[in-house]
């Protein structure tokens, strides 16, 4: 406005608009320091997403937290939220479409042993599962292991076919790091997967003394955990992802587990990593984000 009315001071323009002249350098003065600011919190985002990156809002902002605090920047979620919304930063989930499960095979199927399970510390549940990495050659299959109490990965593998080699390079890693926390008996659980099911596999469980159990149907939701973590290594470490080789694969992976293990926040464990949440014991504080309900009319018959 005062440069289309040059002749108009700044002093007239702020009476005009009830306004200080101080209030109307400060509002410029804040503004700036908003903009560095945003500038500030933009950078940083692209930093933690180099690394992860399709990781969530909410989650973003507790890695974010002692960041911003470092750098004297105040900044709520919803800020945060409409900042990343502006600029076009906001994640969007994908669908898993690849099926790693092959059940029909005449193996013997164990019965679940978790359904009334209450954890209550690490080493005593273990997941297990297997998901698809893409190459321009085709598919790699990644088996992983994951202990159920602080979502840490705790034995892992990547092979070039969905050959039971894979799991049981898996399993000789987590029993190799094995350190025998809980004073319950550990039980692996897993889906009906012939790489499961198959004698050496089932064979250095039992070598091992670790109880086995399975889901009783094809549903991803008996092994839901499993399910959830091999979820955010695709949704969010390598979306889209091909890489060149399978060589070129695991020594990815091996970074993207390691990151996952040490800097990926989780709802489920109070935002904790699973290697925090791997030295606790006891209940855990959920910060599972709550859906609105849809409301239901019921009527009644007269």
């Amino acid at each position: 406005m005062r440069q289309s009315h040059s002749y108009v001071s700044l002093g007239d323009l702020c009476a005009l608009f009830g306004v200080t002249r101080q209030a109307y350098y400060d509002a410029i003065r804040h503004a700036e320091k908003a903009t560095i600011a945003n500038m500030v919190v933009l950078t940083l985002v692209k930093e933690i997403r180099s690394q992860m990156p399709m990781l969530g809002t909410r989650k973003l902002m507790y890695v974010l937290e002692p960041k911003l605090i470092e750098h004297g920047i105040k900044m709520g979620r919803d800020h945060l939220f409409d900042l990343l919304r502006f600029h076009g930063l906001l994640i969007r989930r994908r669908k898993r479409i690849a099926r790693t499960t092959d059940s029909n095979h005449v193996y013997k199927r164990y019965p679940n042993l978790i359904k009334e399970l209450m954890i209550t510390g690490p080493e005593q549940l273990w997941v297990s599962d297997i998901t698809y990495i893409r190459t321009l050659h085709g598919f790699s299959y990644l088996s992983l292991i994951t202990d159920a109490y602080s979502r840490m990965i705790v034995g892992y593998s990547l092979h070039p076919t969905l050959e039971a080699i894979g799991c049981l390079k898996a399993l000789e890693m987590a029993i190799t790091g094995w350190k025998h926390l809980s004073p319950f008996y550990l039980i692996h659980h897993s889906d009906r997967g012939i790489q499961y099911c198959c004698n050496e596999y089932t064979e250095m469980l039992r070598r091992y003394g670790i109880a086995i159990s399975m889901t009783q149907s094809g549903s991803p939701y008996d092994n839901a955990l499993a399910e959830r973590v091999n979820g955010i290594l695709k949704n969010e470490f390598y979306p889209k992802r091909v890489y060149q080789n399978h060589k070129d694969a695991a020594k990815n992976i091996d970074k993207i587990i390691k990151v996952y293990n040490l800097q990926r926040p989780h709802s489920s464990l109070d935002f904790q990593t699973p290697k925090n949440a791997h030295s606790k014991t006891g209940e855990i504080k959920k910060r599972w984000k709550r859906y609105p309900r849809k409301s239901v009319a019921i009527t009644a018959e007269v």
